[in-house]
């Protein structure tokens, strides 16, 4: 069984929501998973020992939460090439936030990336419920293949 990291950055509640159904896909496969505000790490050892890191931030103006941009600086510091990875979150108008954090996850920690980063407005909208549960599903089944 492997372990994930989920660690979210969260204005409204709902890239947190998004991040738990996340979570609720990769149980289903029997994965370990840990749930975090971004603003709850404080330290580089709370970044080691996982398998998966999904990281997810709310756009506010274009930009990611502030919480998520440091936490992006010390997981820089984290060793994590190679490690499987994906990225979410929720947006009002532009929703920027999920492509910036997958791109420094794949381009700057060289991570193991999911095909595409999980851009949801609402977990309640369109279909976002079972959109993120699948996300999980998708990222379990790369550990799978590793």
């Amino acid at each position: 069984m492997g372990k994930a990291l989920i660690v979210y950055a969260s204005r409204a509640g709902e890239t947190k929501k998004i991040g738990e159904l996340i979570a609720e896909g990769l149980r289903f496969s029997a994965i370990d998973v840990q749930v975090k505000a971004a603003k709850d790490i404080k330290k580089l050892d709370e970044l080691v020992g996982f398998d998966v890191y999904i990281f997810g931030s709310a756009t506010y103006h274009g930009e990611m939460m502030e919480s998520m941009k440091t936490l992006l600086f010390m997981a820089e510091k984290a060793g994590l090439e190679n490690k499987i990875g994906g990225a979410f979150g929720a947006f009002g108008w532009s929703g920027e936030a999920p492509e910036r954090i997958y791109e420094t996850m794949k381009n700057i920690f060289q991570m193991d990336m999911t095909s595409t980063p999980l851009r949801l407005k609402s977990s309640g909208l369109g279909g976002g419920f079972k959109m993120a549960q699948d996300y999980g599903r998708e990222i379990a089944k790369k550990m799978e293949r590793k």
